[in-house]
Parts: C-alpha cells; sequence; structure tokens
C-alpha cells in the first residue's frame, strides 16, 4: 500500500471523510475573503511575505486585506497606495507608517523565520529615482536587512560615484534604480563585486519611453550578470536582494 492509500485509510478509520481533509488542507494558509485569497503564509515559505498591490483596488479592498494580514501575521506592507487611500488607513490603523513619497505603508513587524545576513545598498542615478528606490528601501528595512540609500551618482556628474564607492563596496547586494539612459547600470555592474539588481525607472525625456530606454539599456548591459526587474519595480529589486541573502553566504569584499 503506498502512503497516500494508507493516509485515505487512516483518515477514514477515524471518521473523517478524506475528501474534506483534502479541502481543509489546500486552505490552510489561505483566508478567503471572497473578492481575494490572501496568502497569509507566503512569508513561511518565502523570505518576503505578501505585499497588498494598492493600484486598481477599492479602498474598502485594500483596508480588509490588510487587516487580514495584519492580524494573521502581525505584519501588513501596502504599496502603490492610491491617492486618498492614507487616511483610511491611518484610521483603520494608527501604529502603522505611511510613506508619502514611495506610496507604501507598513503597519506592524517581521517575526518570520528567515533571518538575512549580509547588507544591501540602493543606489540612484538621480533624485527622480527616488521613490521606486525607496520602495526597495521600505521592504527591505521592514525585514529587518541593513540597507544604506545612496542618491542622485548617476553618469552626467560621474565624479560624484567616487566619492561614495567605498560604502558601495561595503555591501554585499546592490540594487540600481536609473531612468533615462539608465547608464549607472553599466557602470556599478563593472564596479560591484556581488550581485547588481538593476531597477529601470520611467524618468525620462520622451525618447525615454517611460522607461523602457532604461529597460533595453539595462538588458543590454556590457556589465555580464547584471539581474534586471521590471519598470519602476522597487519591490521586485527587494525582493530579488532578499532571495540572494538569504541563500548565499558571503565574504567580506577585498578592498
Amino acid at each position: 500500500m503506498d502512503a497516500i492509500s494508507h493516509l485515505l485509510e487512516v483518515l477514514d478509520k477515524a471518521g473523517i471523510d478524506p475528501g474534506e481533509a483534502v479541502s481543509t488542507l489546500r486552505g490552510v494558509g489561505l483566508d478567503d475573503l471572497g473578492f481575494s485569497v490572501v496568502d497569509v503564509d507566503r512569508g513561511k515559505r518565502q523570505p518576503m511575505p505578501e505585499v497588498v498591490f494598492g493600484q486598481g483596488k477599492t479602498v474598502e479592498q485594500v483596508v480588509t486585506i490588510t487587516k487580514s494580514l495584519f492580524i494573521r501575521t502581525g505584519l501588513a506592507i501596502v504599496s502603490r497606495v492610491p491617492e486618498g487611500f492614507a487616511i483610511s488607513l491611518m484610521e483603520a490603523f494608527p501604529a502603522g507608517k505611511m510613506h508619502t513619497l514611495s506610496r507604501m505603508f507598513v503597519v506592524g513587524q517581521y517575526s518570520g523565520t528567515f533571518k538575512t545576513k549580509g547588507s544591501v545598498v540602493v543606489v540612484t542615478a538621480g533624485t527622480s529615482d527616488l521613490p521606486v528606490a525607496e520602495e526597495a528601501v521600505i521592504i527591505l528595512k521592514t525585514m529587518g536587512v541593513s540597507v544604506k540609500l545612496i542618491a542622485d551618482v548617476g553618469v552626467a556628474g560621474i565624479h560624484r560615484l567616487s566619492n561614495v564607492l567605498p560604502d558601495i563596496l561595503a555591501a554585499q547586494v546592490c540594487i540600481t534604480c536609473a531612468g533615462m539612459d539608465a547608464a549607472l547600470v553599466s557602470v556599478v555592474g563593472g564596479l560591484f563585486p556581488g550581485p547588481v539588481i538593476a531597477v529601470p525607472v520611467s524618468t525620462g525625456y520622451g525618447a525615454a519611453m517611460s522607461g523602457f530606454t532604461a529597460l533595453f539599456s539595462s538588458l543590454s548591459s556590457c556589465s555580464p550578470g547584471v539581474c534586471v526587474v521590471n519598470i519602476d519595480n522597487g519591490l521586485g529589486g527587494a525582493a530579488v536582494a532578499l532571495r540572494i541573502l538569504n541563500n548565499c553566504t558571503f565574504k567580506k569584499h577585498l578592498d
């Protein structure tokens, strides 16, 4: 008798309907709200728990999903909070914090089993890239990662990079947020010895094509091994960094 058949027999002898048992197991770690099935156990399987994507949802939906995550896990993160939603979130969660620049809302603290080692540096080419960079920073800080933000060191004034290069090289993972031609990605990729995650940003004039030029430039980088996430996806960049930190043992970079 195979293991599954044996288990079904044991359940049957205990008076438990096997079909009901399977349905129960399938629902473990999920909170079915009708309009949304919240994956409250994602943080037990992955180094980043489920994050509520606020864009496209009603304020009632956002608040309800946030409550589900907060009650079940002690932490809820909302990204891309639509304009006007912050008041409702703060009313529902007075202890929460709204980060206006990145449109991120966080309430509670992370208490999961994934503990990171190492540090991340988040570098921006320009000041206009900061909203995307802050999204990554907020995620990483919330997950207990040591993170440093270095802003406005793009190639238009590349001498600025030399002033902060020691701080960049001191980290184990680098997230580079750049719009326009995203040239900073290749520069950092050629200098930084660890994993480099490029986050193309939608800043720039017409030919920047709302971030597609930065995306194509990052994908075409002559610095081999650069990882590229979607346009304006600071959250995705942070998620990649968390996966790297939770699966690697780092040695201190040589001077």
